[in-house]
């Protein structure tokens, strides 16, 4: 038996290896600490650093401009500067927001773009404001007129069952910041805050628009173990703390049972935990056997997964690479050459076919 179980982790290993023996990576800049990234246009990302700062990066200059801007920001724990999304002149940004007496939110702010300084404007604060230094998300994606964004637990665990607080949840609101008419409080869930649009999240920080079925996918990190990719879904419930999703306690104590009937059921998990990152599905033309695929990135394995989930009775999930590039937090696609572009480690990467 030893020696069947040997044989198959070497052929994992070297399906592993010949698949990334396919693709090359460049490290592009040095960052510090990069967080969120989005293109502007199709040669310059705007990027967030966890420690405060907002920079623009030209992909092929590899020049690095720093932006002003204005965010009440607090570096503490996990929290600092997170996602940042650009869209027709418009910057959004979450972040952590200082609310006084080590007390802070999961915020969201936009401005109008501007290369001197991004004049911000709250939109969005999570409340209760809280004092934990834990999991605040928090990721963004626009659908139409709508800015979805996911807010973490803070630590907090059943918090996540309450929804008379933001905390645990995902954030449904115009990109304004005005509160859409059909969210769950005005359909059938009174007692939920006006922007909840599905409770029971952890600490989900992958979030991303599908523009081949247009639905909202996301990532969530589990405790020791129970890490999952699923569909964002009005008015439900993926039910932490209740449910453990496979995982335990740090402590190794049981949390819950997997799934349940009466919650939302994730597409994939994994168990142990890969701490899982942002998320994308695939459009592009660089790697155009994967559209339309989901890829997974992860902090703990260094890895990028991709997911072929059409049929959700048999996900298919390939390791693309492992420990490459470091810790990757964020993962964004060219809008007109299908490229990777990485923020993992204190860098920024493109991963391209080999010639």
């Amino acid at each position: 038996m030893k020696i069947i179980l040997y044989i198959i982790l070497i052929l994992i290993s070297n399906f592993s290896v010949s698949y990334s023996a396919e693709f090359k990576f460049q490290r592009l800049n040095q960052l510090n600490e990069p967080w969120g990234s989005s293109f502007i246009n199709n040669e310059e990302l705007i990027i967030t650093e966890k420690a405060g700062k907002i920079k623009i990066v030209n992909i092929y200059s590899n020049k690095i401009q720093e932006l002003n801007h204005n965010l009440n920001y607090f570096v503490h724990g996990q929290g600092g500067l997170l996602d940042i999304i650009y869209k027709n002149k418009t910057v959004w940004v979450s972040y952590t927001e200082n609310r006084g007496g080590w007390k802070t939110s999961t915020s969201i702010a936009k401005s109008k773009f501007n290369k001197k300084k991004l004049d911000f404007e709250n939109i969005f604060q999570a409340e209760p404001p809280i004092e934990s230094g834990y999991h605040f998300g928090s990721r963004l994606a626009i659908k139409d007129d709508y800015l979805f964004a996911s807010a973490g637990e803070r630590g907090q665990g059943m918090i996540a069952q309450d929804p008379t607080k933001h905390a645990g949840s995902i954030i449904r609101i115009h990109i304004d910041g005005s509160i859409p008419k059909d969210n769950p409080k005005f359909d059938g869930k009174s007692n939920w805050l006006p922007e909840i649009y599905q409770i029971g999240v952890r600490n989900p920080q992958g979030l991303t628009l599908s523009s081949f079925d247009d639905k909202i996918y996301i990532s969530n990190h589990g405790a020791k173990g129970g890490d999952w990719f699923g569909e964002v879904k009005k008015g439900e419930n993926y039910g932490w703390k209740i449910l453990g999703w496979g995982g335990t306690n740090y402590s190794g104590s049981k949390i819950g049972p997997k799934w349940k009937p009466g919650f939302t059921k994730a597409i994939q998990y994994w168990v142990p935990s890969i701490a899982t990152s942002a998320i994308t599905i695939y459009k592009g033309n660089e790697f155009k056997e994967w559209n339309g695929q989901a890829l997974i990135t992860s902090l703990k394995d260094k890895s990028m997964r991709k997911l072929n989930f059409q049929n959700l009775s048999n996900v298919e999930e390939t390791i693309i690479f492992k420990d490459k590039i470091g810790r990757i937090r964020d993962i964004k696609v060219h809008p007109v050459n299908g490229k990777i572009y990485f923020l993992a480690g204190n860098a920024l990467w493109l991963m391209e076919k080999k010639k």
